[in-house]
């Protein structure tokens, strides 16, 4: 959700919180403070963080607002997989943004990681996040970052040039046959529908890996597979997956239910099981696993 305001000169003066509350009756100013203290609010084009802001008039005013918590996400010590002075490795949870969006930067995986390691008194040097794969909102699981320039060009090397192994399992409807296979294809995006999608001209390549792993009727047939990434694109799993007439349970966009048997999904069931990379310092094998969430685990069920 997008709202957008243009200031008077009878608004010059006014706190931001109170000109917002003013202008959007379906929201309290309450709501709106948090809002803007996870920074979904802009003017003229900059984030803005503080609702007691005075205003003038002319400013060109944005708040946007996402489905997700209002509290802000704090990592904790079971999601940190491995911390060193390069390179950490963090088990995301499902609803969380990886990077700063235009509805927020606080309570983001990366500005979570900046709590986190401000706290460590460890590093003694100022501390640079890089940014060397992303997870969708709503995938969870392993995923990494460097925290050194010297471990950021080689992490990036890494991922780009496909040299890293990345494992997924994914919820889907049915049970793909044959049990084990590829798909290859190239994927565009659909500006209608903005979703991505199989072409036969342009796109770029995509190659999915996959193995069923366990199926289980709830009362129609669901499978637990196991999913590598040979290329890494926008939404690939679940386009390959849903273009197959597999869908990701939970994935309405990509035509998946939203409810099985007795369990409702409010967001789609994919997670990063396993990442494998070289240390971009000692060079020495590195592989984290992180186990599927409990709305995944079909043998609890």
């Amino acid at each position: 959700m997008v709202k957008r305001y243009l200031t008077a000169t009878g608004d010059k003066g006014q706190r931001l919180d109170q000109f917002l509350a003013a202008g959007s009756p379906d929201l309290s100013r309450t709501l709106i403070r948090k809002i803007i203290d996870i920074g979904g609010v802009h003017i003229d084009g900059r984030r803005v963080r503080k609702a007691g802001i005075i205003l003038d008039e002319a400013l060109q005013i944005e708040l946007h607002r996402d489905r997700g918590a209002l509290e802000p996400f704090r990592l904790s010590e079971d999601l940190v997989l491995f911390q060193d002075d390069y390179l950490i490795v963090v088990n995301k949870p499902t609803g969380i943004e990886t990077q700063p969006t235009p509805a927020r930067y606080k309570g983001t995986l990366f500005e979570s990681l900046q709590v986190w390691l401000k706290r460590d008194r460890r590093f003694g040097r100022r501390l640079e996040i890089g940014m060397v794969q992303r997870l969708d909102r709503d995938t969870s699981g392993v995923i990494a970052f460097s925290i050194h320039p010297q471990a950021h060009k080689s992490m990036s090397t890494q991922f780009r040039s496909r040299s890293t192994k990345k494992i997924y399992l994914a919820l889907v409807l049915g049970r793909p046959e044959p049990s084990t296979g590829r798909y290859v294809s190239n994927l565009i995006r659909d500006r209608y529908s903005n979703r991505m999608k199989s072409t036969s001209r342009g796109g770029k390549e995509a190659v999915t890996s996959y193995r069923v792993v366990r199926t289980c009727a709830v009362p129609d047939p669901i499978s637990l597979v196991e999913v590598e990434l040979v290329t890494g694109r926008t939404h690939q799993i679940r386009a390959h997956l849903s273009e197959a007439g597999y869908p990701l349970v939970g994935d309405i966009r990509y035509g998946g239910p939203e409810r099985v048997g007795e369990h409702s999904f409010s967001a789609h069931c994919l997670h990063s099981h396993r990442l494998e990379v070289v240390h971009p310092i000692s060079e020495k094998p590195l592989s984290f696993c992180a186990d599927v969430p409990p709305v995944m685990d079909i043998d609890r069920w």
